[in-house]
């Protein structure tokens, strides 16, 4: 059963929190009281101090005199206590001059807001979208590369643009070209990404009979195509930014090689509803995250989910600056999106 906390015992793990984040260093009821907007004795800031350790919402370094906020400490303040800082119109524009560079692929845009969270917040940063279930065909193409190479590229009606290279045992002439085109589109064109199967692809293969060898390769490469568009787009940018926080350095190995695994964190990324979402520590179910934060928003393209943005930092990472931060990052980022797949429709 959570414990409820007095107005001002909240008021003291809030200072504490705040100061712990802004000096990385364990806090004592002396500097404590300068924090304070009240005035009260030291000896009853120990006193709540010693109460807020033994429920747990503090803890004491081996080395220190004095506290630190656990992770339940950092959980009670951001989910009743934080008061988030508004940006000022400087950060505002500051967010907006990342994008001032307005790249026509969406995925491009993806990448780079990827690599501009991450130098903006000196943090490891995802970005990952999903694929809304209306989103449809509007065109495949074979394009000769050579001899016995072609490049099937595929539109999709979000904008989204993917290709794939296929090298064949035979020699691709113009003919054969026509008439995969002519094929592919008068039976993919229009169609919902979601609903090309490996079963209709091999329905499509028997439609050719004597010929369906010699384009399975290539109608592979269109059902190829129609997963990774409706599986989404993910980005990591700054994994290497975690070396430089020391409280990460024990983990540091097994927290970059978790950022390979692109499984786990589209999960743990993945958001439900509005708003934000802030994992702390051992809340994550990765150990490799013990001793790190997830923070993590959602953006929206023409005013329905489109994917998150979020990012992982040591568990004293600056919430009630970063959260506000991110969520206008994302609204840009979003509103930038929604102008380009406009310019596809």
């Amino acid at each position: 059963m959570k414990v409820k906390l007095s107005e001002r015992k909240k008021a003291i793990l809030a200072a504490i929190v705040e100061t712990y984040i802004e000096t990385g260093e364990p806090v004592g009821s002396k500097l404590l009281s300068t924090k304070l907007d009240f005035q009260v004795s030291p000896a009853t800031i120990r006193s709540d101090m010693a109460w807020l350790f033994e429920m747990g919402y503090l803890e004491q370094p081996h080395t220190s005199a004095g506290r630190v906020p656990s992770h339940l400490g950092f959980r009670e303040y951001i989910d009743s206590l934080m008061r988030c800082k508004p940006l000022t119109q400087e950060e505002r524009r500051e967010i907006d001059s990342l994008f001032n560079v307005r790249n026509p692929d969406p995925d491009k845009l993806l990448e780079d807001a990827a690599e501009a969270l991450s130098d903006y917040t000196n943090c490891a940063t995802v970005t990952s979208s999903i694929t809304p279930k209306t989103v449809r065909i509007r065109r495949v193409e074979m394009i000769v590369a050579g001899q016995n190479t072609v490049v099937i590229v595929m539109i999709a009606s979000n904008g989204v643009i993917r290709n794939k290279v296929c090298r064949l045992d035979f020699q691709v002439t113009d003919k054969l070209v026509d008439f995969f085109n002519k094929f592919a589109n008068s039976r993919l064109e229009g169609m919902n990404i979601a609903a090309v199967s490996a079963s209709y692809i091999n329905s499509l293969t028997v439609v050719l009979g004597e010929y369906s060898q010699i384009f399975t390769p290539l109608l592979t490469a269109v059902f190829d195509l129609c997963k990774e568009i409706n599986d989404g787009q993910y980005y990591l940018s700054g994994g290497a930014k975690l070396l430089e926080y020391s409280e990460l350095k024990s983990l540091v190995g097994e927290l970059l090689a978790l950022l390979e695994k692109r499984d786990t964190l589209q999960s743990l990324f993945t958001l439900q509803g509005d708003g934000f979402r802030v994992i702390i520590g051992k809340e994550n179910h990765s150990m490799e995250l013990a001793d790190s934060s997830v923070v993590v928003t959602q953006y929206r393209v023409g005013g329905e989910p489109a994917g998150t943005v979020g990012l992982i930092g040591p568990v004293r990472i600056d919430y009630a600056r970063i959260i506000p931060h991110l969520e206008y990052f994302a609204k840009t980022l979003g509103d930038l999106l929604t102008e380009t797949f406009e310019l596809h429709q």
